[in-house]
């Protein structure tokens, strides 16, 4: 017999997560293949779906990290309800091959970048019309004189 705690009754919300991390650039290419397979099945074991994959590739480091100037990039774009990223950023931490890892919950910011992108177009769609108001109303006056 198994008690759950309340934590794991609660269901939680679908979001959006974008997991970066940075893979040493001494590994072999079949490893990294393996790797990026095996975090995808991870997150998807776990109940998460993978919006997307961008295999980055090798590219210049900001700052040395353990004494290497370049990495190899990866990106994962997840949804999930976060249990997956938990679990996969424990098995990030205990890789060897990963350098550095980063998860951003991007959901929220993209709803606040909608809502202001539909503020831009209704302002503009607004103007226009003023516009063409304004427009017609000079041509009548000037027909009228």
């Amino acid at each position: 017999m198994r008690l759950y705690s309340q934590k794991e009754e609660i269901k939680l919300a679908n979001r959006t997560y974008e997991v970066m991390y940075i893979i040493d650039p001494e590994t072999e290419v079949d490893k990294i293949t393996t790797l990026n397979e095996t975090i995808g099945q991870l997150i998807e074991k776990e109940g998460g779906t993978i919006v997307r994959m961008d295999d980055i590739g090798r590219r210049n480091l900001a700052y040395p990290i353990k004494k290497k100037k370049e990495g190899y990039y990866v990106l994962f774009e997840v949804d999930g309800s976060g249990q997956e990223i938990l679990e996969l950023e424990r098995r990030m931490r205990v890789n060897d091959a990963i350098m550095r890892y980063i998860t951003v919950r991007v959901d929220e910011d993209r709803k606040k970048a909608e809502k202001i992108q539909a503020k831009r177009e209704k302002r503009t769609s607004q103007r226009a019309k003023f516009r063409q108001t304004e427009g017609t109303a000079e041509t009548a006056a000037e027909a009228s004189v």
